[in-house]
């Protein structure tokens, strides 16, 4: 058979023809149709159940366990922002705290469509078993388990909410395939790399695996991270030298591609040396000639002259050659006498606010680099210098809690600053629905954020998630992002232009090996050859104060010195440079305690199987039964007289026994006009829902539990994981 080409539209081209092709990529595995259902006892133990099973689909109750608020310090800093105190810790099963938050009005007003990030830091699969997490989760469980969580999450998200998943290499290819179905493969942003490790480990068969990776997603195309923020080492290179109100760094005055721009390569004289000027080679000034020359008017008076003789230099600078240079661009000149232009400059430096073109104390050029509102895009490597790493995450965790074993896998408060910032604004919402040791909930708090933690093991919310949260509220962590520490030029240095704190310090450690043993002649100046070249130098260009008599006189001086004359440079050259680059810690503190947050713990199910038959519980039959019926029923318990609760024209009755015509018609006796009732009763008289709907027509009267459990299945049938997948295939429509 010969080679075939294919069209786009998978045609083949030799005659013969296919189906347009249709549908999409997805993952299959084993039980994908189930749902899962954590069966340990406060473990991460899971089995596959059927969608419909009261087990997954029950929206249990919230019960509020404690109050926790802190009173805000004086060492909290005035411009941070405001501590937060709509905040939720919640202990439980991820699977019933979503869907509590999704589907119970009272929770739902506040998060249903306003999470702006969800952090998942799911149990990695890695065939360990940790203290606080059972990791040993077969694939199809692990990815069940994601895929379910994620549908959960959808829907509390923000339009424009981002999701980040952390991962090891375990699970990370089938994570992003679970999330390309789920959310959209257009809904993908990026995939940060973070290098957790701060050194190699020799104890491993084949790699030392230095990352985690984050995939990052959005809900919908007005998703997108928070433009990046400046870090504090970027912060300290902008200043106000002239008092400027907004702050600036003296910059490049020039811009590339001279070849392109001939006519902004020109001479300028400078009004403090006298000296012309130029661009560097390949390069122009930065702005139009009228720019600059409205720009250096203010330091003296100049005027725009033609030069004719620096053809040459100007050709150079653009790269070709004098008969393809453009010739006749005036140079801008002083207008003044030298003596006056400098007197003239050093009053408008004075005076303060200078132009945008500026001259540096030695006469060159330079340029005021505004601050801008926010940082550079986010990068997509992360190291641990800058976000942290495992071992400083332990660290945080220990000094937390002294004495104890600390999680295996903590994450830096750095990480989850960063994570946070680049994804939110001060009063967004953060989710994280594994919250472990807590890191995403404190440094959401810390951040003025808004947080919503839960986390499945009472055992680790009681000795770590909410004993760290409580210090978090109290002013009491000192630790992680509490105090933010940045390198700044010392009091008084101005670093040299292009030199950032942290640079500064590496050339003061890579000097200080350089040079040092000091005793040695590292840096021998010959002075008598100095003097001499200065001597010989001064004569050629006419410049010298010595007559020629008095010239030879000294050279031939210098030369009977010789090497008498040498002088050891070295720690005049290491002080001077040490002076010009140093540099300090600077430690801002941000965090001083104050808000609030409630701890909840999620109820026990309103239902249990007995011998495969389901019943209700006998706690919920203990005056609870209404309010559990209205999370079921996704309407505010709001009671009022008989009615538990109200939605819309629609009111709710819930009663544990049994209903009889008499208790029909005192039911509807209290029924305003124009409404309807829902009457959800344990037993049911034969006769009484015809009495009802006779009475007020359109009103029901339905049983539990049974009732309950039909609306379950129901529910199941309509959101088959399958269905999407099924309408995709059925291709287009045709009129």
């Amino acid at each position: 058979m010969g080679r075939e080409e294919w069209g786009g539209n998978l045609s083949r081209t030799n005659g013969q023809s296919m189906a347009p092709h249709s549908g999409g990529l997805e993952l299959t595995w084993t039980n994908k149709d189930k749902a899962l259902l954590s069966t340990g006892d406060g473990k991460y133990d899971y089995t596959f159940v059927e969608p419909s099973d009261f087990r997954v689909s029950e929206v249990r109750l919230l019960r509020e366990v404690e109050r926790v608020d802190g009173a805000t310090t004086q060492d909290q800093l005035e411009d941070q922002p405001e501590p937060t105190a709509d905040n939720l810790l919640i202990t439980g099963d991820a699977m019933h705290v979503l869907d509590a938050l999704t589907k119970t009005p009272e929770y739902s007003e506040r998060y249903l469509g306003n999470v702006r990030l969800v952090y998942i830091d799911p149990p990695f699969n890695t065939k360990k078993t940790f203290r606080h997490y059972e990791d040993n989760i077969e694939h199809s469980i692990w990815v069940t388990m994601l895929r379910d969580r994620l549908r959960q999450v959808k829907p509390l998200m923000a339009d424009d909410g981002v999701i980040w998943v952390h991962l090891d290499d375990a699970e990370v290819h089938r994570c992003r395939a679970v999330m390309d179905e789920e959310l959209g493969i257009d809904m993908y942003l990026g995939t940060v790399i973070w290098q957790k490790a701060d050194g190699p480990r020799n104890d491993l068969p084949n790699f030392s695996v230095d990352h985690d990776t984050l995939l990052v997603y959005g809900k919908t195309a007005k998703s997108g991270l928070v433009r990046g923020l400046r870090d504090e080492e970027l912060n300290a290179i902008y200043k106000s030298a002239d008092g400027d109100d907004e702050p600036w760094y003296d910059g490049d005055p020039t811009a590339p591609s001279a070849h392109r721009n001939q006519t902004w390569v020109y001479a300028i004289q400078s009004p403090v040396t006298g000296e012309l000027m130029y661009p560097a080679k390949g390069r122009c000034w930065g702005a139009k000639q009228e720019t600059v020359f409205a720009a250096l008017s203010e330091y003296a008076k100049f005027e725009l002259r033609v030069l004719g003789s620096d053809d040459d230099i100007r050709a150079d600078i653009c790269g070709v050659s004098i008969d393809k240079l453009r010739k006749e661009i005036p140079a801008i000149m002083l207008a003044e006498p030298l003596e006056d232009a400098q007197k003239s400059v050093q009053r408008r430096k004075d005076a303060g606010s200078w132009p945008e073109f500026i001259l540096r104390p030695k006469g060159t050029l330079g340029r005021k680099r505004p601050q801008p509102d926010s940082g550079t895009n986010t990068r997509t490597l992360w190291l641990n210098e800058e976000v942290g790493h495992n071992r400083e995450a332990k660290a945080e965790i220990k000094a937390l809690f002294p004495g104890q074993t600390p999680f295996a896998t903590p994450k830096p408060e750095r990480l989850l600053r960063k994570i946070i910032e680049v994804s939110t604004e001060p009063g967004d919402i953060v989710l994280d629905c594994f919250a472990g040791s807590g890191t995403t909930a404190a440094v959401a708090h810390k951040l003025g954020r808004r947080w919503v933690t839960s986390e499945l093991l009472s055992e680790t919310v009681d000795s770590f998630t909410k004993p760290r949260l409580v210090k978090v509220v109290r002013g009491e962590d000192q630790g992680g992002i509490t105090t933010l520490i940045a390198r700044v030029a010392d009091e008084g240095v101005d670093l040299p232009e292009g030199m950032k704190p942290d640079g500064a310090q590496e050339f003061q450690q890579v000097l200080g090996r350089l040079l040092e043993n000091e005793d040695e002649a590292l840096l021998a100046v010959s002075m008598d050859k100095e003097l001499a070249k200065i001597a010989r130098a001064t004569k050629k260009d006419g410049t010298s104060p010595l007559n020629d008599g008095e010239h030879k006189t000294l050279l031939a001086l210098l030369k009977k010195i010789g090497s008498q004359a040498t002088f050891d440079a070295t720690k005049s050259v290491k002080s001077q440079l040490s002076r010009l680059t140093k540099t300090r810690q600077q430690a801002t503190r941000i965090w001083g305690g104050g808000g609030g947050f409630t701890h909840v713990q999620v109820g026990p199910s309103m239902f249990e199987d007995i011998g495969g038959i389901v019943v209700l519980a006998d706690w919920i039959t203990q005056g609870e039964l209404a309010k559990a019926m209205c999370a079921q029923l996704e309407v505010r318990y709001k009671p009022d007289g008989i009615f538990a609760a109200r939605n819309g024209r629609v009111r709710y009755v819930i009663l544990d026994g049994l209903v009889g015509e008499g208790t029909v018609a005192a039911i509807v006796d209290q029924l305003p006009q124009g409404e309807i009732v829902e009457v959800w009763a344990t037993q049911l008289d034969v006769d009484a829902a015809e009495a009802l709907r006779k009475a007020r027509p359109g009103s029901k009267l339905t049983r539990i539990p049974e009732a309950v459990l039909d609306a379950y299945r129901r529910r199941a049938a309509q959101t088959s994981p399958f269905r999407r997948r099924a309408a995709t295939q059925e291709g287009p429509n045709h009129d």
